[in-house]
């Protein structure tokens, strides 16, 4: 059975997406008596598009919010497009037929909701069509991650596949060339070429790529590492791999 409602909680994420979807808004609660300048602008959309609102308790809001930052706002909206691997030749047909070279995410198993949050804002900036996660053992979107990802949650499909090593050799087929990160490599990101059709795999916090991800790269590459540190979070490094991606296109 289908969820009938998600929960939204904190100022930028609730306000990014009234903006852009008012119409998914069935319900809202503020924090009684502030009416501070970041808050009135929430309030204010509210009213504008007539979406129902309490003012409430802090308590209300820490029980909706189950011991989440709410920052005194929270929302519940219609749940978004579940997507999954039959949703994947859309995408990258879509992406072709605009003449966009298909730009893809994948990340194995990353189960911080933080990280997932944070990569998907990474994506919506760099101009990903969808990142792809496996089903199991990887973190799904929540009200953390949306709050994170402020507002990328909703603009980025997130595609939820049972087997990523069966459809990375599916998009590998649809003409997509598959980098993966990895540390054991010698080949700098900088010297690689990352023009075309391409998807960026990240491996899980701590653990990287498992062997058979690593295995269905047609390429590994690495962050050069010039200090004691050995390795970056998961979401500052697809950040700054997302970004050389765009560098490249922009100048070839």
């Amino acid at each position: 059975m289908s969820k009938q409602s998600d929960i939204v909680l904190g100022i930028h994420a609730v306000q990014a997406l009234i903006e852009r979807s008012p119409e998914r808004f069935i319900e809202m609660w503020a924090l009684k008596g502030r009416d501070d300048e970041r808050m009135l602008p929430i309030i204010n959309l509210a009213r504008k598009y007539k979406i129902p609102m309490q003012f409430v308790h802090r308590k209300v809001l820490d029980d909706k919010s189950q011991g989440e930052q709410h920052q005194g706002v929270i929302a519940r909206i219609t749940p978004n497009k579940q997507y999954n691997e039959n949703d994947l030749d859309e995408i990258i047909s879509s992406a072709e037929k605009q003449n966009i070279s298909p730009f893809l995410l994948i990340l194995d198993g990353v189960t911080d909701p933080h990280n997932l949050g944070a990569c998907l804002r990474n994506a919506d900036a760099a101009g990903v069509q969808a990142i792809i996660v496996p089903k199991d053992k990887a973190a799904k979107i929540t009200a953390t991650v949306r709050k994170v990802a402020v507002g990328a949650a909703e603009t980025v499909p997130l595609v939820q596949v049972t087997n990523l090593a069966r459809t990375m050799k599916h998009i590998q087929q649809l003409g997509v060339w598959i980098v993966g990160t990895a540390g054991e490599t010698d080949t700098s990101l900088y010297d690689v070429k990352l023009n075309g059709p391409l998807a960026l795999v990240m491996g899980a916090e701590g653990k990287g790529m498992r062997r058979l991800t690593r295995e269905n790269c047609d390429q590994l590459v690495k962050l050069p590492m010039a200090g004691a540190v050995s390795s970056l979070n998961v979401s500052v490094a697809t950040g700054i791999c997302l970004f050389e991606i765009v560098r490249q296109r922009l100048t070839n």
